[in-house]
């Protein structure tokens, strides 16, 4: 094999013969679904019978690429094909073959041509195919060759060959299963390796189908595995017990009551942390769900109790946020809930520290040096500290943590919490929350580890956003609508689905920086815009929505790196480009953005969309109840890709098909959590414990 061939395969991640079995096809060309050549429609990929003729190898004018030409014809009519880069495939066919061939149909200045289509010679003949399911000479009908995807100097072809060699060779005779047998009986899928013979070479759809479902089960199975280890091990460390008799009177001096979901999620986390073991638990719930005032009542529950039963001192509580200015929030919040009690509380982040209250001034904050707070917080008088991942670096010494906040980092990892560990193996209890509304089957799995309480209503008082579905006829009367928000003093935040200019020029995304440009330009002279990208340094975004904090900007251009981040009343309305280009519960989730306050919001859904499918998809936004709906809608409507960014919860395509089956997610839930519990280290399966441990390495959490 040559350098060039390596390279491109290294790619696409294939370095072994192992990668290349477990690289699966993307779909199987369909006999069944034969097009007549003159229904071709520019775009789609599809599938042709008919006779070659034409075939000649020549350079392309300008770029020089070597390529092959030639048509394909059908009693209806005759298309042109190109291959680029494969010259060889005109020594393949020959004129007068009739071949099957699939391709995508491209429309260029010259025409319309089939691009780099793959082909399979048929022993059939080419007149009117439609009148019957042909016979492909071997009597099989349906399903023929597998796609995969392809990098530049790969193609499918080339896969499809190496593939077949390697099954040729018999080299899957010898391959073990790591799946128990009676695992595998109990839900009728296949072994390792009729998996994947039929994954690459399904004789019928149904076995491409059970292929597909054991690499599914599998997937998900063996996150669990990793998970329910995570779970295991760390159950067998010690907790404080958690004292909860005040909570009652300490919620009964906010001004406006719990929900009915707020009061439940508070009484099962205390009741979790009344016991001698550590907590573990996520908390999901839409922003503006009121996520921290459940946060609030853990911490004043850990911080009312004495450590190891004596008289004096409190247990402490960290409570983390991804970013500097959500710290510095939470810090004015937290002084608001404990000032009564006449606790410290500290902040601690990157750019320096804070203990309230102050000497000088009993109702404020000082500024005081990182060692001195670090001292305080090592010898107990601090028992609530802020900050964000600086929190858990080694300099930063508990007397006696007792409860870890983590508000929106997606995952914190069975590594970083067994930093915070005690000598003498106590754990403090962990609460984990986050905004981002994802389908209960993947919380199942990703979360595995951690028990689930849901925040599914929005506090009294709150109105609900307004949100309008904006074709492109209507843009300038919306245009108005926010110019009157503006001048009553409001803010305005605006979303784009991308950066710069030159990703992808033929697509008509809205970048950020131009976007400000143009805006500035003919719509909002008057006001102060602001941009924000996730190509800017920590600090400068950090700067940029400080600045739109203080209204000091009127308006900020942004890209959904705003989803996570911070807290701005005064902005009740957002305005989301090139809508159709996210998934329902990202939209939602940026539209969150705007319920701060108890002023009325305002979104705006920008949609180009000409298809009534897509702004139908878009009108759910009116109706849904909470995220967690919209998300199981995206699931089932637009499939798990539309997720927002599926690629950071670490599971594949397939896996991600097992999401979508309940039944599959609690199967391999229940079986993963029997098996640890009956062998927590997988030593009867050391196969299956190389591949959890592989599948956690691949894992982007920890």
């Amino acid at each position: 094999m040559d350098e060039s061939t390596k390279k491109a395969l290294a790619r696409l991640g294939l370095f072994s013969v192992a990668d290349l079995l477990f690289y699966f096809p993307v779909r199987y060309s369909d006999i069944s679904q034969v097009k007549k050549i003159t229904d071709l429609v520019a775009g789609e990929t599809n599938t042709v019978f008919g006779k070659v003729s034409g075939l000649k190898s020549k350079k392309a004018w300008k770029s020089k690429i070597p390529m092959t030409e030639g048509y394909i014809e059908d009693i209806s009519g005759k298309i042109k094909i190109i291959w680029f880069n494969q010259a060889y495939l005109a020594k393949m066919l020959k004129n007068g073959e009739v071949v099957k061939m699939t391709g995508r149909v491209t429309e260029s200045k010259s025409g319309v041509y089939l691009a780099n289509p793959e082909f399979e010679r048929t022993a059939g003949s080419a007149i009117d195919v439609h009148d019957s399911l042909f016979d492909t000479g071997g009597g099989a009908t349906g399903l023929s060759y597998p796609v995969y995807h392809e990098s530049r100097g790969v193609t499918s072809r080339f896969i499809y060959h190496a593939i077949e060699k390697i099954l040729k060779d018999k080299t899957l005779d010898e391959v073990e299963d790591y799946i128990p047998k009676e695992i595998l009986n109990k839900y009728n899928l296949p072994s390792i390796g009729t998996a994947l013979v039929w994954i690459h070479r399904p004789r019928k759809e149904s076995d491409a189908l059970a292929a597909r479902k054991r690499f599914a089960f599998e997937e998900v199975f063996v996150i669990q595995l990793g998970r329910q280890m995570d779970k295991h091990e760390y159950s067998k460390y010690k907790s404080f017990k958690i004292n909860d008799s005040d909570v009652a009177e300490f919620l009964g001096r906010f001004p406006f009551r719990p929900t009915e979901s707020q009061t439940k999620s508070i009484e099962t986390i205390l009741s979790d942390m009344k016991r001698n073991q550590p907590m573990s638990r996520l908390l999901e719930g839409d922003v503006g769900s009121g996520k921290t005032l459940v946060a609030a009542a853990a911490a004043f529950a850990t911080v009312s109790t004495r450590p190891n039963n004596q008289s004096f001192g409190n247990l402490q509580v960290a409570y983390m946020t991804p970013t500097e200015i959500l710290a510095t929030q939470q810090f004015e919040s937290f002084i608001k809930y404990f000032e009564h009690l006449g606790l410290n509380v500290g902040l601690l982040t990157g750019s320096g520290c804070r203990k309230f209250p102050s000497k000088i001034n009993p109702k404020s904050w000082t500024d005081i040096s990182r060692a001195q707070l670090l001292k305080w917080v090592a010898n107990g008088e601090i028992p609530i500290l802020i900050g964000t991942h600086a929190l858990i670096q080694k300099t930063v010494k508990f007397k006696n943590l007792a409860l870890v906040v983590i508000d929106e980092q997606h995952r914190f990892g069975t590594a970083q919490r067994r930093k915070l560990v005690r000598k003498d193996n106590v754990a403090p209890h962990l609460l984990s929350m986050t905004a981002t509304p994802i389908p209960r089957t993947l919380a199942l799995t990703i979360y595995g580890d951690l028990d689930l309480s849901l925040l599914s209503e929005m506090p009294s008082g709150r109105k609900p956003i307004i949100t309008e579905i904006v074709t492109p006829d209507k843009r300038e009367d919306t245009y108005e609508k926010i110019k009157s928000e503006l001048e009553s003093g409001r803010q305005l935040y605006i979303i784009c689905p991308r950066i710069a200019d030159d990703e992808e020029s033929n697509m008509e995304m809205k970048s950020v920086t131009t976007e400000a440009k143009r805006l500035k330009k003919e719509v909002f002279q008057k006001y102060e815009i602001g941009i924000l990208h996730s190509k800017m340094s920590k600090q400068k975004k950090e700067e940029v929505m400080e600045q739109f904090a203080k209204h000091e900007l009127d308006i900020l251009v942004a890209t959904s790196v705003v989803e996570v981040g911070v807290n701005v009343p005064n902005a009740t309305n957002i305005i989301i480009e090139g809508a159709e280009r996210f998934g329902l519960a990202q939209l939602h989730q940026l539209r969150g953005r705007v319920v701060r306050s108890n002023h009325q919001a305002y979104c705006y859904v920008f949609a180009n969309a000409k298809s009534t499918k897509t702004l139908d998809r878009l009108k759910a936004l009116k109706t849904a109840k909470n995220g967690f709906e919209l998300a199981e809608l995206d699931l089932s409507l637009r499939g798990a890709g539309e997720l927002g960014g599926t690629k950071q919860w670490g599971i594949s395509d397939l896996g991600m098909e097992a999401i979508k089956n309940i039944k599959m997610v609690e199967a391999a839930r229940t079986e993963a959590t029997q098996m640890i519990a009956e062998d927590p280290v997988l030593q009867k399966y050391p196969l299956l414990a190389a591949k959890v441990k592989q599948k956690t390495t691949d894992f982007h959490f920890e």
